[in-house]
């Protein structure tokens, strides 16, 4: 899935071609939506929270609505110019937004919604602070208490949690974690300093999307410490990468350690 820095440049790239334009035409390739017609509304910008894209828009007669969609597992947004052949098969098509200048179709997406812009906070308002939000004090309180709250919970599973603090997914878990020296398999009880571990993770994030990639080791030639390196030496200290999973029930997902680098105890 896509995380936090890959959904913001989908945003970006869809405030490039749609900011601004009145739509064309519209086709929203979902049952609940199958006869709603976006054409004449002025779309002002794409914004995230997370995982999620908001894209906000004017009907003609002013009437504020948001486009809710998410990525999940394979979707994406791509764009192309006007009557230009699409990028992949018209049948895995769920949302089309047309305007003079580009063409933007969603391909897979997980989820297609539309709502009032003034009640988007019902489809995002349970989600943890977003790491590349404006991240306000009141902000980093929130995520640092939601963190802490359950001690013996294991960190990665509370770091993937999106209500706990949104963007992270398994590159980040397992990046931030190395570099802060800590086990993701361990309670978030063993974290010394959780507040700096935040911080990290959104400075990191951050980092990602200006390079356009996870580059954590500063080496483009190695550009992770551990992401999908199992089995190989540690860049660090050589002792071989281990992976699990990490998680809970249903929503385990597989992340990525140096033994000897991250204590689990």
């Amino acid at each position: 899935m896509p995380e936090g820095d890959a959904v913001r440049r989908t945003a970006d790239r869809l405030d490039r071609a749609l900011a601004g334009q009145v739509l064309t035409g519209s086709d929203l390739r979902v049952p609940q939506l199958a006869t709603t017609d976006l054409t004449g509304a002025t779309v002002h910008r794409t914004a995230t929270h997370g995982k999620h894209l908001l894209t906000r828009m004017a009907m003609p007669d002013g009437t504020p609505l948001t486009l809710h969609t998410h990525l999940k597992m394979e979707g994406s947004w791509r764009v192309i110019a006007p009557g230009g052949r699409w990028p992949g098969p018209a049948q895995d098509a769920r949302a089309v937004l047309r305007s003079a200048r580009a063409e933007a179709i969603g391909f897979r997406l997980g989820l297609v919604e539309l709502l009032p812009t003034a009640e988007e906070a019902g489809v995002v308002g349970h989600l943890g602070p977003d790491l590349l939000g404006a991240w306000t004090p009141a902000d980093e309180a929130t995520a640092l208490a939601r963190l802490t709250a359950a001690p013996d919970r294991a960190l990665g599973a509370a770091l993937l949690d999106q209500t706990v603090v949104a963007g992270l997914g398994t590159i980040w878990l397992s990046e931030v974690c190395f570099v802060q020296g800590v086990h993701p398999q361990a309670p978030v009880a063993a974290v010394p300093d959780p507040l700096r571990l935040l911080r990290r993770a959104r400075q990191l994030l951050r980092a990602g999307l200006e390079h356009g990639r996870p580059l954590t080791t500063g080496d483009r030639r190695d550009p992770v410490w551990v992401y999908r390196r199992q089995r190989q030496p540690c860049l660090r200290c050589r002792a071989t990468i281990e992976a699990g999973p990490v998680g809970e029930a249903a929503r385990q997902r597989t992340t990525y350690w140096c033994p000897r680098c991250q204590r689990a105890e």
